[in-house]
């Protein structure tokens, strides 16, 4: 049963992608809503499962805020270092500097992401029939935005349309093999909710630093903000229905 709920997200995250791949003649909605999507995920999905899972503070903050500012700043460092070598070889201009491998890296986190959102469900259905179904319900809704932010993350850093849809479908496959993995093991509380909150500080400088700049640069209109918020209340209606 839990493997074919992962198929359900395996289905919508193809939706999402297709979805992000299809308004490409209105870029800047398409980003403006990428952003609000990863802003919702971020603040109101993985931060609050990090604060609960990730453990007790560390010198009085939080361990899961602490590893969301370290996932922040390596995300800052690791674009800046990619940046700056292909800067030395003279490359990036054409794109605005914009590195491929940046897009590519940011995608992989958001395969790594929707494992883990597999694993979720798995371990909700060793729960319980109704944690499972809970569960589920809030993994396959949110993966059409993941889809959607993985097409939308490769293609922005200037990766060609079939690396952008190999990422796609890696993405869309992670929760299946994320679900089939939890017939095998179980991954410690402490270590998910670390892991959801670095993720959620790399998502947060993409959508604050990357996306939603882009977004604005070329057609600063309102349809663009609407389309910002938009998405962040689309994540607030997905987790609290599942909730």
């Amino acid at each position: 049963m839990a493997v074919f709920v992962a198929l359900g997200a395996f289905l919508m995250t193809l939706v999402g992608g297709w979805t992000a791949q299809r308004v490409t003649d209105r870029r800047h909605l398409v980003l403006g809503l990428a952003g609000g999507l990863m802003l919702g995920v971020v603040g109101l999905d993985l931060l609050p499962e990090a604060l609960e899972a990730a453990g007790g503070p560390v010198f009085g903050v939080p361990a899961a805020l602490l590893l969301f500012v370290a996932g922040f700043l390596v995300a800052h460092l690791v674009e800046r270092l990619l940046a700056g070598r292909q800067a030395a070889h003279g490359a990036g201009e054409h794109d605005g500097g914009r590195v491929p491998e940046v897009g590519l890296t940011a995608a992989a986190a958001m395969v790594g992401h929707s494992v883990m959102d597999g694993v979720a469900i798995g371990a909700a259905f060793q729960v319980g029939g109704g944690m499972g179904v809970a569960v589920a319900l809030a993994v396959v809704a949110h993966d059409f935005a993941d889809g959607f932010n993985t097409y939308t993350i490769t293609s922005l850093y200037g990766n060609a349309r079939r690396k952008a849809l190999a990422m796609l479908f890696a993405d869309a496959a992670a929760p299946v093999l994320g679900t089939a993995s939890t017939l095998l093991f179980t991954i410690p509380e402490r270590l998910l909710g670390g892991y959801l909150g670095f993720f959620g500080g790399a998502l947060l400088y993409l959508a604050a630093a990357e996306i939603l700049p882009e977004a604005h640069h070329d057609h600063p209109a309102r349809s663009t903000l609407l389309c910002t918020v938009a998405g962040a209340a689309f994540i607030w209606l997905v987790v609290g229905v599942a909730g």
